[in-house]
Protein backbone atom coordinates (compact mmCIF):
# COMPACT_ATOMS: atom_id res chain seq x y z
CA UNK A 1 0.00 0.00 0.00
CA UNK A 2 1.20 3.43 -0.45
CA UNK A 3 0.55 6.71 0.54
CA UNK A 4 0.56 10.26 -1.48
CA UNK A 5 1.59 13.21 0.77
CA UNK A 6 1.70 17.09 -0.43
CA UNK A 7 5.79 18.35 0.05
CA UNK A 8 6.18 21.76 0.69
CA UNK A 9 5.62 22.73 -2.76
CA UNK A 10 2.47 21.30 -2.94
CA UNK A 11 3.66 18.47 -5.33
CA UNK A 12 2.08 15.25 -4.44
CA UNK A 13 5.05 12.53 -3.93
CA UNK A 14 4.72 8.80 -2.99
CA UNK A 15 5.57 7.19 0.06
CA UNK A 16 5.04 3.62 1.10
CA UNK A 17 4.51 3.23 4.63
CA UNK A 18 6.00 0.32 7.11
CA UNK A 19 4.25 -2.26 8.11
CA UNK A 20 5.66 -3.24 11.46
CA UNK A 21 5.89 -0.84 14.05
CA UNK A 22 9.22 -0.95 15.94
CA UNK A 23 9.40 -3.58 18.92
CA UNK A 24 9.22 -1.80 22.08
CA UNK A 25 7.68 -3.15 25.70
CA UNK A 26 7.52 -1.88 28.95
CA UNK A 27 10.37 -2.99 31.38
CA UNK A 28 12.55 -2.26 34.69
CA UNK A 29 12.31 1.38 36.02
CA UNK A 30 15.58 3.34 35.35
CA UNK A 31 18.51 3.53 36.98
CA UNK A 32 20.91 5.92 35.77
CA UNK A 33 18.41 8.86 34.89
CA UNK A 34 15.11 10.29 35.73
CA UNK A 35 13.22 10.82 32.76
CA UNK A 36 9.75 13.25 32.50
CA UNK A 37 7.34 13.33 29.67
CA UNK A 38 5.72 16.49 29.58
CA UNK A 39 2.00 15.11 28.22
CA UNK A 40 -0.74 17.00 26.26
CA UNK A 41 -4.24 17.06 26.94
CA UNK A 42 -7.04 15.52 25.07
CA UNK A 43 -9.89 17.43 23.89
CA UNK A 44 -13.28 16.61 24.31
CA UNK A 45 -14.41 16.80 20.47
CA UNK A 46 -18.12 16.80 20.90
CA UNK A 47 -18.06 19.75 23.22
CA UNK A 48 -19.82 23.20 21.42
CA UNK A 49 -17.43 25.55 22.42
CA UNK A 50 -15.04 28.16 20.92
CA UNK A 51 -11.74 28.97 20.58
CA UNK A 52 -12.04 31.14 22.88
CA UNK A 53 -13.85 29.29 25.51
CA UNK A 54 -12.93 27.25 28.48
CA UNK A 55 -11.32 24.04 27.70
CA UNK A 56 -13.11 21.15 27.02
CA UNK A 57 -11.00 18.11 28.19
CA UNK A 58 -11.77 14.40 27.60
CA UNK A 59 -10.57 13.19 31.06
CA UNK A 60 -10.84 9.68 30.33
CA UNK A 61 -8.86 9.37 27.20
CA UNK A 62 -6.14 11.98 29.38
CA UNK A 63 -5.52 10.24 31.91
CA UNK A 64 -5.23 7.06 30.13
CA UNK A 65 -2.31 8.29 27.98
CA UNK A 66 -0.64 9.34 31.28
CA UNK A 67 -0.99 5.87 32.42
CA UNK A 68 0.40 4.90 29.02
CA UNK A 69 3.48 6.72 29.60
CA UNK A 70 3.75 5.38 33.25
CA UNK A 71 3.00 1.93 31.86
CA UNK A 72 7.05 2.61 30.34
CA UNK A 73 8.60 3.78 33.16
CA UNK A 74 8.34 6.93 32.80
CA UNK A 75 7.47 10.27 35.05
CA UNK A 76 4.98 12.69 33.68
CA UNK A 77 5.46 16.29 33.80
CA UNK A 78 1.91 17.58 34.31
CA UNK A 79 0.00 20.80 33.22
CA UNK A 80 2.96 22.40 31.46
CA UNK A 81 3.01 24.05 27.88
CA UNK A 82 2.94 21.09 26.39
CA UNK A 83 -0.57 20.84 28.39
CA UNK A 84 -1.14 23.60 26.24
CA UNK A 85 -1.04 26.06 29.49
CA UNK A 86 -1.70 29.42 28.35
CA UNK A 87 -3.07 28.27 24.77
CA UNK A 88 -6.02 26.80 25.72
CA UNK A 89 -6.01 25.52 28.73
CA UNK A 90 -6.57 28.22 31.85
CA UNK A 91 -5.34 28.02 35.29
CA UNK A 92 -9.54 26.68 36.28
CA UNK A 93 -8.78 23.69 33.97
CA UNK A 94 -5.12 23.12 34.93
CA UNK A 95 -5.71 23.01 38.63
CA UNK A 96 -8.66 20.07 37.71
CA UNK A 97 -6.02 18.39 35.62
CA UNK A 98 -3.80 18.67 38.56
CA UNK A 99 -5.89 16.94 40.73
CA UNK A 100 -7.00 14.48 38.72
CA UNK A 101 -3.51 13.44 37.01
CA UNK A 102 -2.15 13.27 40.55
CA UNK A 103 -4.10 10.93 42.12
CA UNK A 104 -3.84 9.12 38.91
CA UNK A 105 -0.45 9.06 39.69
CA UNK A 106 -0.95 7.54 43.44
CA UNK A 107 -3.34 4.82 42.13
CA UNK A 108 -0.67 3.28 39.42
CA UNK A 109 2.55 4.61 41.36
CA UNK A 110 3.41 6.20 38.41
CA UNK A 111 5.66 9.83 38.91
CA UNK A 112 4.35 12.99 38.66
CA UNK A 113 5.62 16.88 38.74
CA UNK A 114 3.23 19.66 37.66
CA UNK A 115 3.48 23.20 36.54
CA UNK A 116 3.19 25.84 39.12
CA UNK A 117 2.28 29.56 37.36
CA UNK A 118 0.65 32.58 37.60
CA UNK A 119 -2.31 32.30 34.71
CA UNK A 120 -4.68 33.10 37.08
CA UNK A 121 -3.80 36.76 36.90
CA UNK A 122 -2.78 37.58 33.03
CA UNK A 123 -0.71 41.15 34.53
CA UNK A 124 -0.07 42.61 38.29
CA UNK A 125 2.29 44.18 40.78
CA UNK A 126 5.22 41.71 42.11
CA UNK A 127 3.22 41.11 44.97
CA UNK A 128 0.00 39.93 43.66
CA UNK A 129 2.51 37.75 41.19
CA UNK A 130 4.04 36.28 43.93
CA UNK A 131 0.41 35.61 45.91
CA UNK A 132 -0.45 33.51 41.94
CA UNK A 133 2.33 31.64 42.47
CA UNK A 134 1.38 30.89 45.96
CA UNK A 135 -1.61 29.84 45.42
CA UNK A 136 -0.57 27.10 42.55
CA UNK A 137 2.17 25.92 44.74
CA UNK A 138 -0.25 25.34 47.30
CA UNK A 139 -2.61 23.52 45.32
CA UNK A 140 0.27 21.30 43.94
CA UNK A 141 2.10 20.28 46.89
CA UNK A 142 -1.94 19.47 48.41
CA UNK A 143 -2.23 17.52 45.51
CA UNK A 144 1.25 15.13 46.47
CA UNK A 145 2.89 15.94 43.19
CA UNK A 146 5.91 17.27 42.61
CA UNK A 147 6.20 21.31 42.21
CA UNK A 148 7.75 22.87 39.07
CA UNK A 149 8.35 26.36 39.40
CA UNK A 150 6.95 27.70 35.41
CA UNK A 151 8.22 30.52 33.85
CA UNK A 152 6.06 33.48 34.65
CA UNK A 153 4.47 36.17 31.53
CA UNK A 154 3.27 38.17 34.86
CA UNK A 155 6.79 38.30 36.28
CA UNK A 156 8.11 39.11 33.06
CA UNK A 157 5.85 42.07 32.74
CA UNK A 158 6.31 43.65 36.39
CA UNK A 159 10.06 42.66 37.28
CA UNK A 160 11.80 45.61 36.75
CA UNK A 161 15.05 44.31 37.63
CA UNK A 162 16.88 41.09 38.62
CA UNK A 163 16.77 41.16 42.25
CA UNK A 164 13.17 41.37 41.35
CA UNK A 165 13.44 37.97 40.80
CA UNK A 166 15.92 37.15 42.92
CA UNK A 167 13.14 38.15 45.48
CA UNK A 168 9.99 36.26 44.25
CA UNK A 169 11.87 32.90 43.56
CA UNK A 170 13.48 33.28 47.00
CA UNK A 171 10.13 33.81 48.96
CA UNK A 172 9.05 30.77 47.01
CA UNK A 173 11.79 28.26 47.58
CA UNK A 174 11.56 29.12 51.16
CA UNK A 175 8.20 27.94 51.66
CA UNK A 176 8.56 25.06 49.42
CA UNK A 177 7.56 22.21 51.54
CA UNK A 178 9.82 19.82 48.98
CA UNK A 179 12.64 20.97 46.40
CA UNK A 180 11.78 21.87 43.19
CA UNK A 181 12.27 22.22 40.09
CA UNK A 182 12.63 25.45 38.40
CA UNK A 183 11.68 25.85 34.61
CA UNK A 184 13.72 28.18 32.56
CA UNK A 185 11.44 28.22 29.01
CA UNK A 186 12.76 30.51 26.24
CA UNK A 187 10.74 32.77 24.01
CA UNK A 188 11.19 30.53 21.61
CA UNK A 189 8.51 28.59 23.58
CA UNK A 190 7.13 31.57 24.70
CA UNK A 191 7.29 35.34 23.16
CA UNK A 192 6.48 36.59 26.49
CA UNK A 193 9.23 35.65 28.49
CA UNK A 194 11.65 37.48 26.12
CA UNK A 195 14.19 39.15 28.47
CA UNK A 196 13.56 36.23 31.53
CA UNK A 197 15.48 36.85 35.14
CA UNK A 198 16.03 40.56 34.10
CA UNK A 199 17.49 40.82 30.80
CA UNK A 200 17.77 39.75 27.51
CA UNK A 201 21.52 38.88 27.93
CA UNK A 202 21.75 35.34 28.08
CA UNK A 203 25.07 35.09 29.98
CA UNK A 204 24.02 37.71 32.36
CA UNK A 205 20.19 36.20 33.09
CA UNK A 206 22.33 32.97 33.34
CA UNK A 207 24.09 34.67 36.23
CA UNK A 208 20.87 35.49 37.93
CA UNK A 209 19.34 32.35 37.58
CA UNK A 210 22.30 30.52 39.43
CA UNK A 211 22.09 32.92 41.66
CA UNK A 212 18.42 32.35 42.54
CA UNK A 213 19.57 28.15 42.76
CA UNK A 214 22.62 28.93 44.57
CA UNK A 215 20.53 30.69 47.58
CA UNK A 216 18.51 27.71 48.31
CA UNK A 217 19.95 24.99 46.78
CA UNK A 218 18.12 22.85 49.22
CA UNK A 219 15.42 23.77 47.85
CA UNK A 220 16.28 23.17 44.54
CA UNK A 221 15.54 19.58 43.17
CA UNK A 222 16.71 20.33 39.35
CA UNK A 223 16.55 22.97 36.76
CA UNK A 224 14.91 22.21 33.60
CA UNK A 225 16.54 24.61 30.67
CA UNK A 226 14.29 24.62 27.60
CA UNK A 227 16.60 27.51 25.44
CA UNK A 228 17.38 25.17 22.45
CA UNK A 229 21.30 25.96 22.87
CA UNK A 230 23.08 22.51 24.19
CA UNK A 231 26.43 24.64 24.58
CA UNK A 232 24.59 27.06 27.25
CA UNK A 233 22.86 24.36 29.18
CA UNK A 234 25.98 22.06 29.60
CA UNK A 235 27.68 25.13 30.91
CA UNK A 236 24.74 25.53 33.15
CA UNK A 237 24.82 22.26 33.92
CA UNK A 238 28.61 22.34 35.16
CA UNK A 239 27.73 25.25 37.10
CA UNK A 240 25.10 24.01 39.57
CA UNK A 241 26.08 23.00 43.29
CA UNK A 242 26.50 19.78 44.31
CA UNK A 243 23.00 17.76 43.91
CA UNK A 244 20.74 19.95 42.22
CA UNK A 245 20.00 18.33 38.89
CA UNK A 246 19.76 19.17 35.47
CA UNK A 247 16.82 18.39 33.40
CA UNK A 248 17.46 19.12 29.59
CA UNK A 249 14.17 20.44 28.02
CA UNK A 250 16.37 20.87 24.39
CA UNK A 251 14.11 19.01 22.16
CA UNK A 252 16.78 19.94 19.27
CA UNK A 253 19.64 18.12 21.36
CA UNK A 254 18.48 15.85 24.03
CA UNK A 255 20.66 12.66 22.92
CA UNK A 256 24.27 13.69 23.55
CA UNK A 257 23.22 16.05 26.57
CA UNK A 258 21.52 12.79 28.72
CA UNK A 259 24.01 10.79 27.57
CA UNK A 260 26.52 13.64 29.08
CA UNK A 261 30.12 13.80 28.54
CA UNK A 262 33.35 13.02 31.34
CA UNK A 263 32.23 16.10 33.34
CA UNK A 264 28.33 15.08 33.80
CA UNK A 265 24.93 14.52 32.26
CA UNK A 266 21.23 15.83 32.14
CA UNK A 267 18.60 14.26 33.20
CA UNK A 268 15.27 14.95 30.78
CA UNK A 269 11.80 16.35 31.27
CA UNK A 270 10.86 16.79 27.66
CA UNK A 271 7.59 17.35 25.56
CA UNK A 272 9.31 14.78 22.51
CA UNK A 273 9.02 12.38 24.89
CA UNK A 274 5.24 12.67 24.77
CA UNK A 275 4.84 10.92 21.02
CA UNK A 276 8.33 9.07 21.83
CA UNK A 277 7.72 7.75 24.93
CA UNK A 278 8.22 4.24 24.55
CA UNK A 279 11.41 4.57 22.58
CA UNK A 280 12.92 6.67 24.39
CA UNK A 281 12.73 4.53 27.30
CA UNK A 282 14.05 1.60 25.69
CA UNK A 283 16.87 3.92 24.70
CA UNK A 284 17.21 5.17 28.59
CA UNK A 285 17.16 1.62 29.38
CA UNK A 286 19.98 0.71 27.28
CA UNK A 287 21.77 3.91 28.66
CA UNK A 288 21.11 2.02 32.09
CA UNK A 289 23.66 -1.03 31.07
CA UNK A 290 26.41 1.66 30.20
CA UNK A 291 25.96 1.23 26.75
CA UNK A 292 25.68 4.74 25.19
CA UNK A 293 26.42 3.94 21.66
CA UNK A 294 23.46 2.06 22.16
CA UNK A 295 21.34 4.61 23.48
CA UNK A 296 22.68 7.29 20.75
CA UNK A 297 21.94 4.67 17.93
CA UNK A 298 18.32 4.03 19.49
CA UNK A 299 17.52 8.17 19.77
CA UNK A 300 19.76 9.78 17.46
CA UNK A 301 17.22 9.20 14.66
CA UNK A 302 14.53 10.48 16.34
CA UNK A 303 16.45 13.93 16.30
CA UNK A 304 14.77 14.56 12.88
CA UNK A 305 11.18 14.30 14.01
CA UNK A 306 11.84 16.03 17.07
CA UNK A 307 13.32 18.74 15.02
CA UNK A 308 10.26 18.97 12.55
CA UNK A 309 7.68 19.33 15.00
CA UNK A 310 9.48 22.16 17.07
CA UNK A 311 10.30 23.98 14.19
CA UNK A 312 9.53 28.23 13.88
CA UNK A 313 6.96 29.20 15.46
CA UNK A 314 8.38 26.35 18.14
CA UNK A 315 4.88 27.25 20.45
CA UNK A 316 3.27 25.37 18.06
CA UNK A 317 4.60 21.71 18.50
CA UNK A 318 1.77 20.82 20.51
CA UNK A 319 -0.22 20.63 17.22
CA UNK A 320 2.41 17.76 16.23
CA UNK A 321 2.34 15.90 19.34
CA UNK A 322 -1.15 15.73 19.54
CA UNK A 323 -1.31 14.66 15.62
CA UNK A 324 0.76 11.68 16.69
CA UNK A 325 -0.89 10.26 19.57
CA UNK A 326 -4.09 10.50 16.88
CA UNK A 327 -2.46 8.57 14.44
CA UNK A 328 -0.79 6.85 17.30
CA UNK A 329 -4.23 5.38 18.39
CA UNK A 330 -3.84 6.82 21.80
CA UNK A 331 -7.39 9.20 20.98
CA UNK A 332 -10.10 9.04 18.54
CA UNK A 333 -10.01 12.06 17.08
CA UNK A 334 -7.89 15.33 16.14
CA UNK A 335 -9.08 18.08 18.19
CA UNK A 336 -7.16 20.42 20.25
CA UNK A 337 -8.37 22.66 23.54
CA UNK A 338 -8.10 26.32 22.17
CA UNK A 339 -8.81 24.63 17.99
CA UNK A 340 -4.99 24.81 17.86
CA UNK A 341 -4.85 21.50 15.65
CA UNK A 342 -5.08 24.25 12.94
CA UNK A 343 -1.97 26.05 14.16
CA UNK A 344 0.44 23.78 11.27
CA UNK A 345 -0.22 23.21 7.70
CA UNK A 346 -0.94 19.93 5.92
CA UNK A 347 2.78 19.70 4.47
CA UNK A 348 3.67 19.79 7.95
CA UNK A 349 1.50 16.74 9.11
CA UNK A 350 2.55 15.20 5.82
CA UNK A 351 6.26 15.05 7.07
CA UNK A 352 5.65 14.60 10.85
CA UNK A 353 3.73 11.31 9.45
CA UNK A 354 6.57 9.94 7.38
CA UNK A 355 8.94 10.55 9.90
CA UNK A 356 6.95 9.04 12.68
CA UNK A 357 6.17 6.04 10.34
CA UNK A 358 9.84 5.51 9.45
CA UNK A 359 10.91 5.50 13.49
CA UNK A 360 8.05 2.27 13.75
CA UNK A 361 6.47 4.95 15.92
CA UNK A 362 3.08 3.72 15.27
CA UNK A 363 0.94 0.73 17.06
CA UNK A 364 -0.87 -0.03 14.54
CA UNK A 365 0.60 1.37 10.77
CA UNK A 366 -2.37 0.25 8.72
CA UNK A 367 -4.84 2.78 11.57
CA UNK A 368 -2.08 5.41 11.17
CA UNK A 369 -2.10 5.28 7.14
CA UNK A 370 -5.83 5.08 7.17
CA UNK A 371 -6.37 8.11 9.84
CA UNK A 372 -3.18 9.97 7.67
CA UNK A 373 -5.74 9.53 4.37
CA UNK A 374 -9.04 10.60 6.19
CA UNK A 375 -7.22 13.84 7.34
CA UNK A 376 -6.08 14.57 3.56
CA UNK A 377 -9.19 13.55 2.18
CA UNK A 378 -10.19 16.69 4.18
CA UNK A 379 -7.77 19.13 2.87
CA UNK A 380 -8.99 17.81 -0.80
CA UNK A 381 -5.87 15.08 -1.57
CA UNK A 382 -7.51 11.63 -3.10
CA UNK A 383 -5.61 8.84 -2.81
Amino acid sequence: MTIRLPGADGALRTYEPRTEPLAVTPGTPFTSRTVFSAAHVVADPFADVSPDSPAAVDWDATLAFRRHLWSHGLGVAEAMDTAQRGMGLDWAGAAELIRRSAAEAQSVGGRIACGVGTDQIASGSLAEVRAAYEEQLALVEESGAQAILMASRALAAAASSPEDYLEVYGHLLRQATEPVVLHWLGPMFDPALEGYWGSSDLDAATDTFLDVIAAHPDKVDGIKVSLLDARREIDIRRRLPKGVRCYTGDDFNYPELIAGDEQGFSHALLGIFDPLGPLAAQAVRVLDTGDVQGFRELLDPTVGLSRHLFQTPTRFYKTGVVFLAWLAGHQSHFTMVGGLQSARSLPHFATAYELADGLGLFPDPKLAEERMKTLLSVYGVNQ
